[in-house]
């Protein structure tokens, strides 16, 4: 399933933690000005990738508990899982060669 998917605290195990395939998640808000950067660039990323990754989001403001759990302090802050870990963290605007390159790995 092509395209970004939004992730809560109740969808964060489903989608992420079970996932069969890695997952990049980028926790934002509305208000960050370099997250709203990251947007097209996390939209072609997900189409590019299709079923092989999955590209999700989180509002840290709707979901403090999961920005507390994985400690985020800034925003964006972009975290690829492989089998339910996490694997790579990037912090700020990435370029999408970067973030598809630590995808690539993990395929």
């Amino acid at each position: 399933m092509a395209g970004i998917q939004k992730v809560t605290q109740a969808t964060f195990k489903e989608t992420v933690k079970d996932s069969s395939v890695p997952v990049l998640v980028d926790f934002w808000a509305e208000w960050c000005q370099p997250c709203l950067r990251m947007n097209p660039t996390l939209e072609e990323l997900a189409q590019e990738m299709g079923e092989q990754a999955t590209v999700a989001k989180v509002n840290v403001d709707e979901e403090r508990g999961l920005g507390a759990m994985f400690q985020v302090m800034s925003i964006p802050a972009l975290m690829v899982f492989k089998d339910g870990e996490k694997v790579a963290e990037f912090t700020g605007v990435q370029s999408k060669e970067t973030l598809k390159s630590a995808l690539d790995q993990l395929i």
